[in-house]
């Protein structure tokens, strides 16, 4: 089966140029789109919230997702690297077209998704680095940091990835795998799912 995948972020945009594209690229590799997905939203919401997340869950082994670039997936490296390892796992392959992108089963595609992994652990790490600058310079200036005492927070740093968490629970895929996919330790992963019912 082979997809073609179109997102814009708002409706004054089209999509007409993204299917231009991916069907000249088509004619040109011998390939034929067997489904369209066309969605208008932001690439910042979570795939599960978009129909991204609908033909992330439908593809199988050998499957084609073909779009523009990597950017029409997410607009965060690390959703980006998300979605290649969900693919990788599956054996679903996606090739782009502006950024002349091939992820299959092959040495070469281990190797970006692997470049890929470390970019997203710099971005990690750097986001990281920037929180703690910006709690040392509201500390330093009196301001009182966290919540009140006694007060449980309603959204934790998993908060969003429910579906996604049970998903790769559902593929056999490790607590300690799914605390580096997501930036967190296997504890979090852990306590997470017990407050959350993910069995």
């Amino acid at each position: 089966m082979t997809y073609g995948y179109m997102r814009v972020s708002t409706d004054k945009q089209e999509t007409e140029n993204q299917r231009f594209e991916i069907g000249r690229f088509c004619v040109k590799n011998n390939l034929t789109i067997d489904k369209w997905i066309e969605e208008t939203i932001s690439g910042t919401k979570l795939p599960e919230k978009r129909l991204l997340g609908s033909l992330l869950a439908e593809v199988k082994k050998g499957d084609l997702i073909v779009c523009t670039e990597l950017s029409r997936l997410g607009r965060s490296l690390f959703m980006i690297m998300s979605i290649l390892n969900h693919l990788m796992n599956t054996g679903a392959r996606i090739w782009t077209i502006k950024d002349n992108y091939r992820l299959g089963d092959d040495i070469q595609s281990k190797v970006l998704a692997f470049a890929f992994g470390i970019s997203a652990e710099i971005e990690r790490d750097l986001i990281s680095s920037r929180i703690r600058e910006a709690l040392a310079r509201r500390k330093s200036e009196g301001k009182i940091l966290g919540r009140p005492v006694g007060k449980k927070s309603s959204h934790v740093k998993l908060s969003g990835y429910e579906d996604q968490i049970q998903e790769l629970i559902n593929k056999k895929i490790s607590k300690s795998a799914i605390g580096r996919l997501l930036g967190v330790n296997r504890a979090t992963v852990d306590v997470f799912m017990k407050n959350n019912g993910i069995a």
